[in-house]
């Protein structure tokens, strides 16, 4: 910076779109005897706040500031909290497009940015996803400070750090790290760190999951999400008292939480609202809605196959009469036609959701039964293996369960039992060598390798005392 404000004016004219956007407002006021320039984005300066502070600065008599008037101006005048000085246009420039207000005054080779922003916000509903009977029911918004908060109230610990980052040459989007000092992995936080600070790009277009995407390097074809997704504080705050970091990416709600294994996304914050019987119940109900979502349909289609070596009480299994279309077929047509109704009723208003049900729940399998494009029993384990992944808490993860099922039912219809064999072999190879991170457990923990104690708290919701006690005996 100069100390000539008709320079300083030219620079800032020069590197932001004063004159050009109309949201870009210079605003020229008088401090005292010296000329000073206001630089602010319109739709985030809080008016009463500045309103109250110009007022104050253009009261100031010259005497006042005669000499050292920035520390003056800081100390003594300026009454509001989040204040800082630059001597870089550039920590000015980012400072003012991400909502604060950046000061020059004549003869000052310094210039003051009050932080002074408002982001337009909605309320903390609770989350669509993620939605308990019982518990909290605030959710996490699109602006980080207020999901740093909310975090915060549910863990006053000193400890708990939260640190920023700008990600993106021209969208400097804020990414925060949070972890609990003492708690987290530190190899796993400094590879995190590092992975965040040579991230190499324009802008995060789509929030958290490009950030996913530039932060976790992983093949083509593995479908598992590596990294699980939350809008709940309450959920953020139990994982990081496990360790766990969370990764907040401002203009989303969902937190990143990193590291993932494979059982992180078959549990559900219902699971501790209930009392530890029920919430074992609840849990082991969704394990099976899971496991008929990801193996029931090839299953049945190899049973099928092999009806002649069936024992008498699995006889039932298969149609009374062959279709016009192989079995495998079906079920793929089914699968097809599921994801479309569920794509439909994304895009469509919620007003017309129930008649898209009826239709293409309703109307489209029974008439397709009738012309004997399907036959019942395919439609109804496709109705089932539905319901199970709806089940899934992860939607990232009911995707790939989804993916895997189709690969397998694809095989097992064109190779029989080979196909099936050959089909879970290679799931179990894709799932046995995940890894997000060098420095992370193996996505198969606590089965592969095998932790008896971590894997009975998956398998069974534990009373707190004894999570508790389990926690400080590892320790």
């Amino acid at each position: 910076m100069s100390n000539k404000i008709d320079e300083n004016k030219k620079v800032l004219k020069g590197r932001l779109p004063i004159d050009k956007s109309f949201d870009v407002i210079g605003r020229e006021i008088k401090i005292g005897d010296k000329e000073a320039f206001f630089v602010m984005l319109d739709g985030f300066a809080k008016d009463d706040i500045m309103l109250w502070i110009i007022e104050t600065l253009q009261a100031i008599i010259p005497s006042d500031i005669s000499i050292d008037t920035i520390p003056k101006l800081l100390k003594e005048k300026i009454a509001y909290i989040e204040v800082d000085t630059f001597k870089e246009f550039e920590k000015m420039e980012q400072m003012v497009l991400a909502g604060a207000i950046g000061l020059v005054i004549d003869g000052e080779s310094e210039g003051i940015i009050l932080d002074a922003r408002e982001y337009p916000v909605r309320g903390p509903q609770e989350p669509d996803l993620e939605k308990v009977t019982r518990g909290s029911r605030d959710g996490l918004v699109e602006t980080v400070i207020f999901n740093t908060a909310l975090i915060r109230r549910r863990i006053r610990d000193p400890k708990l750090i939260f640190e920023i980052n700008s990600v993106g040459k021209r969208s400097k989007t804020d990414v925060v790290i949070g972890y609990i000092e003492d708690l987290a992995d530190k190899k796993l936080l400094d590879e995190i760190k590092e992975r965040i600070k040579n991230i190499d790009i324009g802008a995060l277009v789509m929030a958290e999951k490009t950030l996913e995407e530039l932060l976790i390097k992983k093949k083509w074809y593995n479908p598992l999400p590596l990294a699980r997704f939350t809008e709940r504080p309450d959920v953020v705050a139990a994982h990081l008292m496990e360790g766990h970091i969370a990764i907040i990416v401002d203009t989303s709600p969902s937190v990143m939480l990193l590291p993932a294994t494979l059982f992180h996304f078959t549990q559900h914050a219902e699971d501790y609202y209930q009392t530890p019987i029920a919430g074992t119940y609840i849990r082991w109900i969704r394990f099976l809605g899971m496991f008929s979502a990801f193996l029931l349909l090839p299953l049945w289609l190899l049973l099928v196959y092999n009806k002649a070596a069936l024992p008498q009480y699995l006889q039932f299994l298969g149609p009374k009469e062959p279709g016009n279309i192989p079995l495998f077929i079906q079920f793929i047509l089914l699968e097809f036609g599921l994801d479309l109704l569920r794509i439909s009723s994304i895009h469509t208003p919620s007003a017309l959701s129930t008649s898209l049900g009826i239709i293409g729940g309703l109307i489209l399998s029974e008439f397709a039964v009738k012309i004997g494009l399907f036959v019942p029993e395919t439609v109804v384990y496709m109705a089932l293996a539905g319901i199970g992944t709806f089940a899934t808490p992860s939607i990232e993860f009911a995707m790939a369960i989804r993916i895997f099922r189709l690969f397998i039912l694809i095989l097992t219809g064109l190779f029989k039992n080979v196909g099936f064999i050959v089909g879970m072999v290679v799931v179990f190879i894709i799932a046995f060598k995940t890894k997000s991170f060098e420095n992370s457990k193996r996505y198969t923990w606590p089965l592969i390798p095998f932790d008896g104690r971590a894997l009975s708290h998956i398998l069974f919701r534990m009373p707190i005392p004894k999570i508790g006690k389990d926690d400080k005996d590892s320790r």
